[in-house]
């Protein structure tokens, strides 16, 4: 080794002697050496150098052989060394083959994938198309049984009447005659309509011209349909996104989705839920009952979603409480997973709770993927069998789209507080695994005093059987008949005393909670952001449902107003329009009957329907509700400008109205003076006040923080377009001498040109129509009401008053208002006092405190629902009992 050759070299002189040196020693040693038989002994030095010299060629040997062998094991390193990389490039290229296989294998198992999906869809179709007709099937049968206990009950009742004399006499030629009674009294509807609109017109004309005659009659007719369109589910692959979900810290919602098996529906169900667009916070919970696909391997990792797999299967009902437990909502929304969500269904739902604050459970419309409807809320008969309402009808039929109450919600979409749901001890064990549990919960909710309600606008589709099957004779849907034993016998009493049998039909049986039947008709549907009659009607209608009323509302127009027609059918009122309302003899032919009370507002609208209903309606009692006396206004109209046709047009609208005031059971204005009017002009008719109803607003900022005028009036109507000239040609030039800071507001749609022209003047500024008029009302020192003719109430001054604002308006316009001059307004009927008041008013702080506090007095004792709404309590306790 390398250690040993050092140590040799170490050992060996650094030099050593040559050949001639040797043969010099030599000679030196035989010259001086006597030759001798006998050797001298070999020196030690020489003898240790020659062991050396042959230790170091040894070495050197050695060296040699160390080196060589080196070189050869070089060599063989690199031959190795070629052979690894060698090795290398063929392992390179056998990966590079085995990830070509791996590629190919993937795509096939893709496709086979895919055709497998395909396959599993092909079935599913196949299932669902089988299931609608079983349960079509089984629906048809179930309505069948309900309708021959119906038939009998009816024959029975007509095999009496036939089996008079009487009826046997009369029978063919009261048919002749109902026909042609029939006939007759459409006939003279229609042209009684006609000459209407025919005046109507003409005073249009005379008003608004050609231009703007058109322009009404086509705002008038251009309505929406209030159709409804289902938005389908979309496929991960056509949204063109992942599936994510909301996880909000603090949700207002939980939405818990019991599944079991069905991967793909309850993918489609949460990916519905993604797209829904609603602006309340919700998390999503799914509760795995004991899938044996691929739900437990894939759910967990959907980003925002919160799995839970049981332990074992619960069945629906042990789902649907294990989901509970983990929720974190204020409430908790249960959803089965075989349903597609519509945009806005959460929002409109948990909506119903906010507007009704003693709805204790709330459920949404159901909808089967080809468009009908399933249920419009849940009818409870006498017997315990249960009834979808509206099952197989069109979902945007009038009958369907209003909030009501009911007696239960399907449990495929329900709401309710979580704190609710905790103190019921949740869906009960007693009807596990599944049916009657949704049933049974309803009841348990009404029983602590709260409602349950149908929310038309939350729309969900609803793939029924899909993961419960249809035939209740076999699997888990057997549970249904077993169940609803169990749930009659727990109910019985209070099923004999607050449900109908099935034989009443599902109609009457529908109207739980309903007092008395109401039909009201307008000439168009309540827009209350734009008029002040519109707020009165709006209001009116509010005190009935509060008053437990069923509430039916028709325009003269019958068209769909898109926000306002959502608007009263949220309100609770079953609002119709065209074309389910195409034909007025032949709707009041078939619902006139129901109804306890119509009330018909304006002599337009009541005047050519007045004989159909005393014809079609018998019973009902009609309230002529002139809004305000139409004839007083154009009267006034036409004294002030001169106007002799217009005084002609009034007198003929006088007659129509007295004749109304006459024939009608009751008739209604708003004021006090017109109730003295009418006293004079039709002595005998009976006549109420029924005037603007309003609540006081919260207080709004003080006199300091306040600054200017405002004006508001909707400018389809004509006082409101002579007030708004007359104030800007002759009191802001007035006001503006002394005050040339001080800035009008003029607030109303509809206007024409030359009113909104009147906003390019200096101080005044032209709004149009707000559709939020807090930030004004909040921000101006005094409302003005100038109005040289009109009748009845005006709201423009009801509104201010209720918010605190003093107004300065004319005599006119407070006219029966049970207002003092110089306490709760201040008075002038002419442009010089007008400007006067307007400008001490705006500069005299306690003058405007004192205004403002008069005011909101006079709001509270005349105009409040609790004063309004007793002459219409008075009323419907007068009316004979259903």
């Amino acid at each position: 080794d390398r250690a040993s050759v050092a140590a040799a070299r170490a050992r060996v002189p650094a030099s050593q002697p040559g050949l001639d040196a040797m043969a010099e020693a030599w000679r030196q040693a035989l010259a001086t050496v006597s030759p001798s038989l006998h050797l001298p002994p070999a020196d030690p030095l020489a003898t240790a150098r020659l062991d050396l010299a042959e230790q170091l060629a040894t070495a050197r040997a050695q060296l040699t052989d160390l080196a060589t062998e080196l070189d050869r094991s070089r060599g063989e390193l690199a031959r190795r060394a070629d052979w690894a990389y060698a090795l290398q490039a063929d392992l390179g290229r056998a990966r590079k083959q085995l990830a070509g296989s791996d590629q190919a294998r993937q795509a096939l198992l893709e496709q086979a994938s895919q055709l497998q999906a395909r396959i599993a869809s092909l079935d599913q179709k196949l299932a669902d198309a089988y299931g609608y007709y079983q349960r079509d099937c089984t629906d048809l049968a179930r309505q069948r049984d309900v309708a021959l206990a119906q038939r009998d009950a009816s024959q029975q009742a007509l095999a009496r009447i036939e089996s008079s004399l009487g009826w046997r006499l009369a029978r063919r030629p009261q048919h002749a005659l109902d026909a042609l009674r029939s006939g007759v009294q459409g006939l003279a509807f229609r042209l009684r309509q006609l000459r209407s609109l025919a005046g109507r017109g003409l005073v249009s004309l005379r008003v608004r011209g050609w231009a703007g005659t058109w322009k009404r009659w086509r705002q008038r007719r251009a309505a929406p349909s209030g159709e409804t369109r289902l938005v389908p589910p979309r496929s991960p692959s056509a949204s063109g996104a992942a599936l994510r979900l909301p996880r909000p810290r603090s949700p207002r919602a939980s939405i818990i989705v019991p599944v079991y098996n069905q991967l793909h529906m309850t993918l489609a169900c949460l990916r519905a839920l993604a797209d829904a667009g609603d602006a309340c916070a919700f998390e999503v919970i799914v509760v795995d009952d004991g899938s044996s696909d691929a739900t437990p391997e894939l759910l967990p990792s959907v980003p925002g979603l919160v799995f839970h797999r049981n332990r074992e299967n619960l069945g629906f009902i042990g789902a649907c409480n294990a989901g509970a437990a983990k929720a974190r909502g204020e409430f908790l929304v249960f959803l089965n997973n075989d349903t597609t969500v519509q945009p806005g269904w959460l929002d409109a739902l948990l909506a119903t709770f906010s507007r009704y604050p003693d709805t204790g459970l709330a459920g949404s419309q159901l909808v089967y993927p080809d468009g009908r409807l399933q249920e419009a809320g849940g009818i409870i008969f006498a017997d315990g069998s249960c009834w979808n309402y509206g099952r197989f009808e069109d979902p945007a039929h009038p009958r369907f789209n209003f909030v009501r109450e009911v007696d239960y919600c399907s449990g495929a979409s329900i709401a309710i507080r979580r704190e609710l749901f905790e103190s019921l001890g949740g869906f009960d064990a007693h009807y596990a695994p599944a049916y009657y549990e949704d049933t049974d919960l309803a009841m348990r909710v009404r029983q602590q005093g709260l409602k349950v309600r149908y929310q038309p606008a939350s729309v969900v589709v609803h793939h029924e059987g899909a993961t419960s099957g249809t035939d209740t004779g076999s699997g888990i849907k057997a549970y249904q008949v077993a169940n609803q034993a169990k749930f009659q016998e727990r109910w019985r009493d209070v099923l004999e005393r607050e449900h109908r049998p099935p034989s009443d039909g599902a109609e009457l049986a529908s109207e739980r909670g309903r007092r008395r039947r109401v039909l009201v008709l307008d000439a168009c549907t309540p827009t209350p952001d734009r008029d002040s009659g519109s707020l009165r009607m709006t209001a009116l209608l509010t005190l009935l449902r509060d008053q437990g009323c069923s509430v039916v509302f028709f325009p003269e127009n019958r068209a769909h107003d898109g926000r306002y027609t959502q608007a009263l059918q949220q309100l609770g009122v079953e609002a119709w329009w065209h074309p389910w309302l195409a034909d007025v003899p032949r709707w009041l032919a078939q619902h006139g009957e129901r109804f306890d009370l119509v009330i018909g507002s304006r002599h337009y609208v009541l005047g050519p329907v007045l004989p159909l209903l005393r014809a079609q309606a018998p019973r009902a009692r009609v309230v002529f509700d002139t809004v305000d006396l139409h004839f007083l206004r154009e009267q006034r109209e036409a004294e002030l400008a001169g106007d002799a046709a217009g005084l002609r047009t009034a007198a003929r609208t006088r007659k129509a109205e007295l004749a109304l005031v006459a024939q009608a059971d009751l008739t209604w204005v708003v004021s006090e003076a017109e109730r003295v009017l009418l006293a004079s002009q039709a002595p005998g008719a009976r006549v109420d006040v029924v005037s603007n109803i309003h609540d006081i607003a919260e207080p709004g900022p003080g006199f300091a923080q306040r600054e200017g005028l405002l004006f508001v009036g909707g400018f389809r109507h004509p006082p409101n377009v002579d007030a708004a000239r007359w104030l800007a040609d002759e009191i802001m030039p007035r006001i503006h001498a002394r005050h040339p800071g001080l800035e009008l507001h003029l607030v109303g749609g509809d206007a024409a040109p030359d009113v909104q022209a009147l906003g390019e003047r200096p101080g005044i500024h032209f709004h149009g129509y707000v559709p939020d008029l807090s930030p004004l009302l909040h921000g101006v020192r005094v409302s003005v009401a100038p109005l040289r003719y009109g009748a009845g109430v005006k709201g423009k001054v009801n509104q201010a008053l209720a918010h605190g604002i003093p107004v300065v308006a004319t005599t006119c316009a407070v006219e029966g208002m049970h207002l003092v001059d110089g306490q709760d307004v201040l008075v002038a009927d002419d442009a010089d006092g007008f400007a006067e008041a307007v400008l001490r008013l705006h500069d005299d702080a306690a003058l405007w405190t004192r205004l403002s506090e008069g005011g909101l007095e006079n709001t509270r004792r005349h105009f409040s629902p609790e004063v309004v709404g007793a002459p219409l309590r008075r009323l419907l306790d007068e009316l004979p009992a259903p």
